[in-house]
Parts: structure tokens; C-alpha cells; sequence
């Protein structure tokens, strides 16, 4: 059978299946290549050590096993180990304990939003033992309240509060002898004109409105608003990406090629926008999505795998999304519902708001 041709689950008869089952069991359990001899202790199939043999022959034909140079043994593939997520790999629940610690780890933020995300991600990288991510929600939200308190003679810091529960902070430079009734003239302004709305509704109006002098703005509260927009609409693309729990990952170094891929995959992690572009993937689909190895181009020379769900806010909307990113052994059964439980949490929080 051609490597290059998917292989279904349905194409694999009940002995290939329960052959392939246990060689991908073996994996996650130990890491270790499993040989026709320790596959036969296994199974139920009475099938002798030969015949076991020629059935791994044929899934590793099919490309879905391979053999190290360094044993007889097999190992599951990417292709493999996605076709055994998808057909055969059954999904537990959450036991109490796990729920908890998950609902008590989130809930220590109180109402802030960003410090829900960051310890969303630090929970679930502890209980996976894997790195936590989190794409946190854009900027561009609809307001609920914007307010400039000073923070000495020439700064200030913007808060921004959406509807959804996001707090964004941000500093601007203010011009020097600002009165501080400047600050509270440009606060009035902004909540009558952007609240309800999102940023890039409000900002191309507002500038405009400016331009043509038709504000009730003295001249430096109007340099102060110019100031918060020129900060806003230099972020308005801008997410936030959360990485927590990375030094997890060396935990499952074994030899200096394990060594090599980390270092790989740490660059990747810190390449952000490399991050983003496949974190979106994943915010256009409705549940946990789970990227296996080579079959990402970011992940192709890492051995690893992402799991991860996207969450939503009060009006249904896709904002973000929440995972973990492991060995390609990682616990898909046990960390998959734990992903999905965190990400169902996050929409709960955001939809009180």
C-alpha cells in the first residue's frame, strides 16, 4: 500500500487494528519502540509472534508505523498517531479532583479577565505537565468605559474596559502643564462617543471629527484624546499570546536529537507571529483541535503536538482559544477534555460579563 495514500481506520481489518492499537499504546505508555514479541503478550488474538510481524509490516507499509534504526521495535508515525486520535483513541472525563483544580486555579483572578487567562494556562500546564498557551481576546471589543488617570506630570495610564470583561492598560505621554480637568474633559469625551462600539468603529469617526475641529475639546484635552487613539490604533491586530510551563518540556529529554528538536521548538515559541498564524486555525473551529507533528509545518521538525480549544464570549463569538503543547506521547485521552473543561470555563466567566 502507498505511504502516500491516507490510510482510513475502516481500511484496517479487526487484527491490523487491534495490532496498531497496541503498538500506539505501548508508545504513549513508555516512548519505547514495541517489538512483535511484547505486542503478542498484549493482544487477545492469539496471534503468534511472526504473524504480528507481517501485520506491522503492513502498517508500517501503509505509513503508519516505522522502525528506529536503533531497534526492531515499531513506532507510530505522525500520520499513525493521527489516525489513531481520530478513530480509535477514546476520550475520559475529568475526575472531581482535576475539575477542581482547574475551577480553583482560574477562580484566584477574581473578575479580571488577564489574569484569568494567565492562570487558566499555568493550571493546565501543571496538570498536563506539558507548556500552557493562551491566545487572549483582541483589543477590539466593544467598550464599556475608558478613563485616563495621571501617573505624574507627563504620563498617564489609558484603562480600557470592554464588554466582555478585558482590561487593557496603556501608557501615553502627556504634553507638559496638562490640568488634570484636561483628562477628565477627554474621559467624557471618549465614553459619550465609543462606548458600545468597537475601537475601529469609533476611531476613524473621531478622527475625522477632530480634523474639523467639531468637538467641544479645549486644545490640550483634544491632544490628549489624539494621544489615546494614536495608541490604540497602533494595536488594534495586536493579541496577546500567554506561554506558561515551558520548562516542562525537558522533562522528556532523552538524547541529544530530543535536545536539538527543543531547541527548535523554543524558537517557534518565541517567534510569536509564527505561534498566532496557527492559533487562528484553530479559533475558526468550534472544539478542540489537536495538530500532530510533521503534519504542521511548525511543528515538522519538533516532535510535538498541540491541543487545543477555542473559547467564545457572550454573543458566541470566537475571541481565543486555550492549549497545551507536548510530546507527540502526550496524554491525548486524559489532557483532551481537560483542554475542552478550560476553555468551556474561560466562555463562562466572559458570558457573566
Amino acid at each position: 500500500m502507498s505511504a502516500e495514500k491516507r490510510t482510513t481506520i475502516k481500511e484496517l481489518n479487526e487484527r491490523s487494528r487491534a495490532v496498531f492499537r497496541q503498538v500506539v499504546d505501548a508508545y504513549l505508555e513508555t516512548g519505547e519502540p514495541a517489538g512483535s514479541h511484547f505486542i503478542s503478550k498484549r493482544t487477545n488474538l492469539n496471534l503468534s509472534a511472526a504473524t504480528i510481524r507481517n501485520v506491522m509490516a503492513d502498517l508500517e507499509a501503509a505509513g503508519l508505523l516505522f522502525s528506529p534504526h536503533t531497534s526492531a521495535g515499531r513506532l507510530p508515525t505522525d500520520l499513525g498517531l493521527r489516525l489513531f486520535v481520530d478513530g480509535l483513541l477514546e476520550v475520559g472525563s475529568l475526575s472531581e479532583n482535576e475539575r477542581r483544580s482547574i475551577e480553583d486555579g482560574c477562580m484566584q483572578s477574581g473578575y479580571n479577565l488577564s489574569s484569568l487567562l494567565e492562570q487558566a494556562s499555568q493550571v493546565i500546564s501543571g496538570l498536563s505537565r506539558c507548556a500552557g498557551l493562551v491566545v487572549a481576546p483582541t483589543t477590539d471589543n466593544r467598550l464599556r468605559h475608558i478613563e485616563f488617570l495621571p501617573l505624574g506630570v507627563d504620563r498617564a495610564l489609558v484603562v480600557i474596559v470592554s464588554e466582555d470583561g478585558v482590561v487593557e492598560n496603556r501608557l501615553i505621554d502627556l504634553p507638559r502643564g496638562l490640568p488634570a480637568t484636561a483628562l477628565v474633559e477627554a474621559t467624557n469625551y471618549l465614553n459619550t462617543r465609543m462606548i458600545g462600539k468597537t475601537i475601529g468603529e469609533s476611531i476613524a469617526r473621531i478622527i475625522q471629527d477632530l480634523k474639523a475641529h467639531q468637538t467641544e475639546l479645549d486644545l490640550l484635552a483634544e491632544k490628549v484624546v489624539q494621544a489615546g487613539l494614536a495608541t490604540w490604533a497602533g494595536t488594534l491586530d495586536n493579541r496577546v499570546l500567554i506561554l506558561t510551563g515551558q520548562s516542562h518540556l525537558l522533562e522528556e529529554i532523552k538524547e541529544i536529537d530530543d535536545l536539538e528538536r527543543l531547541r527548535v521548538l523554543f524558537q517557534l515559541l518565541e517567534n510569536k507571529q509564527s505561534m498566532m498564524r496557527l492559533l487562528e486555525q484553530a479559533k475558526k473551529a468550534k472544539d478542540v483541535q489537536i495538530f500532530i507533528g510533521a503534519q504542521n509545518d511548525l511543528f515538522n521538525l519538533t516532535g510535538c503536538s498541540l491541543i487545543i480549544a477555542p473559547y467564545q464570549n457572550k454573543r458566541q463569538q470566537v475571541v481565543g482559544a486555550i492549549g497545551v503543547i507536548g510530546p507527540s506521547r502526550i496524554d491525548y485521552a486524559r489532557i483532551i477534555p481537560m483542554v475542552n473543561y478550560t476553555a468551556q470555563l474561560i466562555g463562562r466567566f466572559l458570558n457573566k460579563k
